[in-house]
This record gives C-alpha cells, sequence and structure tokens, in this order.
C-alpha cells in the first residue's frame, strides 16, 4: 500500500478508510439479524419477525462449489460482477477476480476500470485505493506484458470471519447502519506467462467488505488490510 499523503486527498483517503473500518467492526458485533437472508442467493427479505441470536447461530451458510477461471470463451474478458445477495458468494467471485489478470487481453487501466464497477456507489463506504493496490502498477505492468504473463484463480471457500459468530448476541440491528460484511476467501492463484505455460501456482487468502443491501445486489467495499481467520 502506498505511504500515506500530506496532500488534502491523504486525508479524504484516510476517513473513507476509518468509515470502512468502522462499518466492518459493526458487521463484527451484528450479523445475527441477517444471515438467514443472506445465506439465500437471489432472495428478498420479507416481512416476518427477525430471527433471535440463537437460532441465527444455527443458520449457518450452505456450502458452495468453489469458483473457478471463465471458461475458454471468455478467458480474456475482463471481470464482471455478479448480480447475487448472498454476501460469501459475492466474496469468492471478487477474490476472483482480484487475483486473475491478463497482460496479452487488455491494458492494466481497463483491468482496474472494470474492477472499479465492482465498487459500492456509497463513497463513504468505497474504498477505491485499496482496490487498485492489488493491481499491479502501470510500470510492472508493462514489464509482465513483455512477457505475456497471466494469472488464473480458483476460490475455494469462503466464510464470515470467526469474529463474527463470537459476536451473535450483540446488537442484530447494527448490521443495518451500512449493510457491510467481512467475507475471508482462501483460494490458488496459478501465473503463466510465454516461454513457461505450465508456470506456478500458490495459495491466497484475502478478506473483503462485501456490502449488501435489501433489494440491491452485492458490491465490494474494499479490501481489508489484513486477513480475519
Amino acid at each position: 500500500m502506498p505511504a500515506h499523503s500530506s496532500r488534502p486527498g491523504g486525508a479524504s483517503r484516510a476517513r473513507r478508510r476509518a468509515l470502512l473500518g468502522g462499518a466492518v467492526l459493526l458487521v463484527l458485533v451484528a450479523l445475527a439479524g441477517s444471515v438467514a437472508f443472506l445465506t439465500r442467493d437471489h432472495r428478498v427479505p420479507s416481512n416476518h419477525p427477525r430471527k433471535t441470536a440463537s437460532s441465527a447461530a444455527s443458520s449457518s451458510p450452505k456450502a458452495s462449489p468453489s469458483v473457478r477461471p471463465p471458461s475458454a470463451a471468455h478467458r480474456h474478458a475482463l471481470p464482471m460482477p455478479p448480480r447475487t445477495h448472498n454476501p460469501i458468494v459475492f466474496g469468492k467471485a471478487a477474490a476472483v477476480a482480484l487475483w486473475s489478470y491478463d497482460t496479452r487481453a487488455y491494458s492494466q487501466a481497463r483491468l482496474l476500470a472494470a474492477l472499479r464497477g465492482w465498487l459500492t456507489t456509497e463513497d463513504r463506504y468505497a474504498d477505491g485505493a485499496s482496490v487498485k493496490a492489488m493491481v499491479p502498477s502501470p510500470v510492472l505492468w508493462k514489464e509482465m506484458a513483455a512477457n505475456g504473463q497471466f494469472a488464473t484463480a480458483t476460490a475455494r471457500e469462503g466464510h464470515f470471519p470467526d469474529s463474527f459468530t463470537r459476536a451473535l448476541q450483540e446488537d442484530p440491528a447494527a448490521i443495518t447502519r451500512a449493510y457491510v460484511y467481512a467475507v475471508t476467501v482462501s483460494g490458488k492463484q496459478s501465473i503463466a506467462w510465454k516461454g513457461s505455460p505450465a508456470g506456478g501456482a500458490e495459495s491466497r487468502v484475502i478478506t473483503l467488505a462485501v456490502q449488501c443491501r435489501p433489494h440491491h445486489p452485492c458490491a465490494l467495499a474494499g479490501v481489508m488490510p489484513a486477513v480475519a481467520p
């Protein structure tokens, strides 16, 4: 991540990061009331009474299949966010998008523009700088492009961090202030380049802030500075 700037924009970015961090802290004390809705994809909330914290604790998200690289027909396409109301499904797709790139198919600027399309439109919660930090710089991208470097990724597993489950008894209504959820995703990134089509693979893990407001598809709020187990 870049060093803090003394320019006015630096203070603005610091305030936005503080707001994002605060929103996720609210999540860590307030997941319970929305687990049942948010772990059922393509649903809108009903007017049924909110579940109690104890009943929500037993409504853990069902396992979902790994998010895999795009098919051959879409391998060179820029990443597009899925339309889902499930923060774990969205988080896994976002992790794959952040771990994937293809210097042979598009520029660094086009990839950045595409990833900005994943961000929430609520400026106070959108930490674009944390997303930009996941993309190689223009200088590094140019060097990678000279070698035809590209990366694909899979997301094996996604979950709410343990801090969520430890806080289920706290304040279920707090989530309604921002609807920002912390999602930790683990997976694998495979990198290849000219002369080495097999390349190499490494395990990856990331914690994302995902906003899922009722009646709206999920969106990315940002990348957390540390992984929450």
